[in-house]
């Protein structure tokens, strides 16, 4: 079986790079096609997992908007699935590019399989645009793999065939239990985490603070930032912060929290880096979908700071709380977690143990049967 796996951004790449490899241990024939929908960032990410694309579409560009991204990622997909004439096409979860690159393989009547499939909020405007490209991914996909039974049972509400299901886990915690093995080995040596342990202080409690979805830009930072001034002045505290590069986040971060006392501005890290700091971290404050997953496997709180999530299983499970963009609501929470969190009692992760990757592997080698 030819597969040809797509992907654009550093989530993906560092989801895809554990079933990019066990593909290659079952002796498929795989390429990777890169549209670098990300850049620094997504190669950053596949020098550490050692994955060289076979393509590489190179479509980043400043301030680009959604719709040309996506006709270029079409008009390039057509380009390369013409050379290559996979018989799957393995995209993954949310993106542009996922949505962009399942519709090209339709177009050549081309299967598709869609990894981290069947998370919903239903609300088309949050996540934007990901909860579309999801949903348009799914109406596409030939194969859908499921992290999770609450995954599952979306797409079968929305008519998804059983047989078409396959429910694996989520392939991120392969990949954070492959990086923790790594950087724990006595012999391997990362700069950046060898810096990062020089410049922050090891006596408090880290809470760790990303952040970069759309519809936080303008209010929802300014409160975010608010509540972290305010959470700051505990003594017992360091803020931990690598701020995301667009404009919309970076500007208002640096205006709000630049040097103040407790709290560390950092550029943003790479993957093992930013493992490493969830490892070191009390607690992790963000709007991202795959710190939700990591966090349970690392015996971390998270605090959400979005109103819906497509991941309920970590906030069912009590590992995650959804407290929104309200500025006292993020304060008062992260003062809770601070003063009484001593761990959980439950450390099952709901999003898998890191088998997700031999589950797809094994779907596919039956198919091939």
């Amino acid at each position: 079986m030819q597969i040809l796996m797509c992907f654009g951004t550093r989530p993906e790449a560092i989801k895809m790079a554990p079933l990019y490899h066990e593909l290659q241990k079952n002796n498929f024939d795989v390429k990777v096609c890169v549209t670098a929908q990300h850049r620094e960032m997504l190669d950053q990410v596949l020098e550490f997992f050692k994955i060289v694309p076979d393509y590489d579409l190179d479509l980043m560009q400043p301030d680009q908007t959604l719709n040309r991204l996506s006709a270029s990622i079409l008009f390039k997909m057509d380009e390369v699935l013409t050379a290559v004439k996979p018989d799957l096409v393995l995209v993954h979860g949310d993106t542009t590019t996922s949505a962009m690159v399942a519709l090209s393989a339709f177009h050549l009547g081309i299967k598709v399989g869609h990894v981290e499939a069947g998370l919903r909020t239903y609300n088309k405007l949050a996540p934007f645009p990901e909860e579309i490209n999801r949903q348009f991914t799914s109406i596409i996909a030939d194969i859908h793999f499921t992290p999770t039974a609450a995954a599952t049972q979306n797409l079968l509400k929305e008519g998804i065939h059983q047989e078409a299901i396959v429910e694996t886990g989520n392939t991120v915690i392969d990949a954070l239990l492959w990086t923790i093995d790594k950087i724990e080995d006595e012999h391997y040596s990362h700069l950046e985490i060898e810096n990062l342990k020089k410049i922050l202080p090891v006596h408090k409690k880290m809470v760790l603070v990303t952040g970069h979805r759309r519809e936080n830009f303008g209010e929802g930072f300014v409160n975010l930032c608010e509540a972290l001034l305010t959470v700051s002045k505990r003594d017992d505290v360091a803020i931990v912060y690598p701020v995301h590069l667009n404009p919309n986040v970076k500007d208002i971060v640096y205006e709000k929290l630049a040097s103040k006392t407790n709290i560390y501005l950092i550029p943003p890290v790479s993957y093992p880096a930013f493992v490493w700091l969830m490892q070191q971290s009390f607690l992790i404050v963000t709007d991202s979908g795959g710190i939700q997953e990591e966090a349970p496997t690392l015996g971390k709180p998270v605090l959400v700071t979005r109103t819906v999530s497509e991941r309920p299983e970590g906030v069912a499970a009590g590992f995650s709380v959804l407290v929104g963009t309200e500025q006292q609501i993020i304060k008062d929470n992260i003062d809770l977690i601070l003063n009484c969190f001593s761990g959980f009692k439950n450390q099952i992760n709901p999003y898998g143990m890191g088998l997700a990757s031999k589950r797809i592997v094994v779907h596919l080698l039956n198919k091939t049967e």
